[in-house]
């Protein structure tokens, strides 16, 4: 049997494991990628480590999401992460130079390669045939210390792209087809592989939208053969060297299947408070918005702004009065573009906001729709309070619906939009002289000098926490019960109160479940203060779906959290809970969710025992009712060692300073 796309740069990486759906393995890792609010605890992580410079092959670190500057606290972080960026050997993109995906793809991104990203969306590279995989930043922070990067093999689902797209649909619909169909955890464990004819008619960064928001079905990646489309789009980056062509064998075959007629894909639109809530446009037409918003790393592509200018000035329209049209250029290099062929003075004439280019309103960074008003909006996510406003109303579309409706002033499908004007579909071609801007990516030192850098660290930078070992039994209060499809914008929230303080765990500690039970700070830290162990929460399936922020994992774990017991967990935020030494239990049978309530007390015992047996069970007593159940892990051996050991940083550090006592022969040049 041929192999796919997928197994073959899995197996091309492989250094542990088989590759057997569910069993652990380890990859190799190429290229790593790490953005601001995030990158900050990579810096410090490696700081901690004690790593002299990064093992990889390109670690680049994006300044895209804390660009508001409203005190010292970004602007400081800023700082740090170039001159930790430095000292370790890793590119570091100014502010200003763009979201990190889209540059990422423009300037490093090669087809074949595997990349490990402290950001969920990192699967966005699959659309030129690399395997993206957005991770904890404490697993990126140890790729870039030239470890594996860990994680269950997963299944390969074939999804077979047929036709072409209709006018006035476009790569947004496709992806929110997918999760019409299959939900927010309908990847889970799962690499989606497009193939087929229909893949020719999709463009590299259609292709980049698609595998963008893979990342909402909860998929490992997703990604797309390098074929002629990704060669024309590396050879109009300068990068045609870059180029390897990478299809699956003509008798490839798949874990599982899917299909779609792309022909058939109609305008569709995400209602609050998911991305797997999704209807067609023409059933919500007409309900009144307040906000409409082009951008982010899900619609960064130049099209996706170019088509929007193009409907404006064919019908000479202005956006509608009450509407506040919200324009965030993706990266500075579409920027240039977009003013050198003219398209930005339509969007600015009929009415638009123009933000600088990052993440933006996409992360709550500015932006806010107003109170219980519906926002429009290209983003990837829906999820309560993401926008910064608590009670929004945040939908999810195509910039073709944004546009449409930002004119009319209500949801409107772009089809009968264009009925009413006989307005033509503006296709959108890419010129073949792209308006290459490196001026803000600035490269790593030589060695030498990097080894004579300071890393600076501004009032607000924290020292990492230093966490126990696991004691053999622990008694934990249940202090928070939570339902299924909890995010983790819900567990750690982001924004622009919170997000300042990301390189700042006792600061950022405050906002823990905030969104879910503002009185869970001060409860964690009164069982501390007492002297007890810590606390437990317990949750349905889906605990932890969404952003890959480990803040989410270690705020908590500051103030005490030692065990989660849920139904089902995303995988990144399995993984982040398990490198802060945090356990995470699972029932073994989900009627056992009903032996134990928020206020209960619980006992693990024989803890040790119960981890290392192989058994993956663990005895639980509830101490207030006097009920027993079971519970399970799916922690390997080694991520068993490091949660005894107190957490992977300690563990890590142990690790290096043995390499420094007794030489390796793995270069670090």
């Amino acid at each position: 049997m041929g192999e796919n796309v997928a197994r073959k740069v899995l197996a091309d990486h492989l250094v542990e494991g088989e590759l057997t759906p569910g069993s652990p393995i380890g990859l190799r890792i190429d290229q790593t990628l790490t953005q601001d609010a995030t990158g900050t605890l990579v810096m410090l992580e490696l700081e901690a480590m004690g790593l002299d410079r990064v093992r990889t092959e390109v670690s680049a670190q994006y300044v895209d999401h804390n660009l508001v500057q409203e005190d010292h606290k970004n602007p400081d972080d800023h700082i740090f992460l170039r001159s930790a960026c430095e000292r370790f050997g890793v590119w570091f993109s100014r502010p200003g130079n763009g979201i990190s995906h889209p540059v990422h793809q423009e300037r490093f991104g090669r087809p074949g390669a595997t990349m490990a990203g402290s950001d969920s969306h990192t699967p966005a590279a699959g659309a030129i045939g690399m395997i993206a995989i957005g991770s904890g930043g404490l697993d990126v922070a140890m790729a870039m210390a030239g470890e594996p990067l860990r994680i269950k093999c997963p299944q390969i689902w074939g999804v077979e792209l047929t036709g072409a797209l209709s006018p006035w649909v476009s790569a947004k619909d496709v992806i929110l087809e997918l999760l019409r169909r299959h939900g927010v955890d309908g990847g889970v464990g799962r690499i989606i592989e497009y193939h087929g004819p229909g893949v020719a008619t999709l463009t590299a960064m259609d292709r980049h939208v698609i595998c963008n928001m893979g990342a909402e079905l909860g998929a490992t990646t997703s990604i797309f053969p390098a074929d002629d489309e990704v060669n024309r789009f590396l050879t109009r980056q300068g990068r045609e060297e870059d180029f390897t062509e990478l299809v699956a064998d003509d008798d490839a075959t798949y874990d599982v299947t899917d299909s779609l007629d792309l022909s058939e894909v109609e305008p569709l639109i995400a209602l609050p408070t998911s991305p797997g809530n999704v209807v067609p446009v023409r059933e919500v037409a007409g309900q009144p918005i307040a906000q409409a918003y082009l951008g982010s790393s899900a619609n960064p592509g130049y099209r996706d702004f170019a088509v929007a200018a193009e409907m404006l000035a064919a019908t000479g329209a202005r956006i509608a009065d009450d509407v506040s049209f919200d324009v965030n250029p993706t990266s500075r290099q579409i920027l240039g573009e977009l003013i050198r062929d003219g398209h930005l003075l339509p969007l600015v004439r009929a009415g638009a906001r123009l933000h600088q280019a990052g993440c933006n309103g996409c992360i709550g960074m500015g932006q806010a729709p107003p109170t219980g008003r519906i926002s429009l909006r290209t983003t990837p996510r829906n999820f309560p309070g993401r926008s910064g406003t608590v009670d929004d109303e945040v939908h999810l579309c195509s910039p073709e619906t944004v546009v449409a409706s930002a004119i009319t002033g209500v949801i409107t499908d772009p089809r009968d939009f264009a009925e009413e004007r006989d307005l033509t579909y503006p296709r959108i071609d890419e010129t073949a002289d792209a308006l290459l801007d490196t001026e803000l990516l600035l490269a790593p030192l030589p060695p030498e000098e990097a080894r004579q850098v300071e890393i600076i660290k501004g009032p607000n930078i924290a020292t990492l926490p230093d966490f126990e070992p696991l004691p053999d039994e622990l008694e934990l209060e249940v202090l928070l019960e939570t339902g299924d499809d909890v995010s983790t914008d819900e567990i750690l929230r982001a924004g622009a109160a919170v997000l300042p303080f990301r390189s700042n765990i006792p600061e950022i500690a405050r906002f823990a479940f905030d969104v879910i039970d503002p009185t869970y700070h001060d409860r964690a830290t009164a069982v501390l203060d007492e002297g007890g162990d810590g606390h437990a929460v317990i949750g349905g399936s889906n605990y932890g779906q969404g952003s890959s922020r480990e803040h989410a994992a270690l705020a908590p774990r500051h103030v005490g959290l030692r065990a989660t017991l849920v139904e089902s967990y995303a995988r990144i935020h399995w993984q982040n809970l398990a490198n802060f030494g945090v356990l995470p239990l699972q029932f073994r049978d989900p009627a056992d969710r009903e032996q134990v309530s928020q206020g209960d007390t619980i006992r693990l015992r024989g803890l040790h025992e119960a981890l290392d047996s192989g058994s993956g069970e663990v005895v639980v007593e509830n101490v207030t009712t006097g009920s027993t159940f079971t519970v399970r892990h799916e922690l390997s051996s080694g991520q068993v060692e490091r949660i005894r050991s107190g957490g992977v940083i300690r563990f890590m550090k142990q690790q290096l300073q043995g390499e420094q006592q007794e030489p390796s022969d793995r270069s670090v040049e």
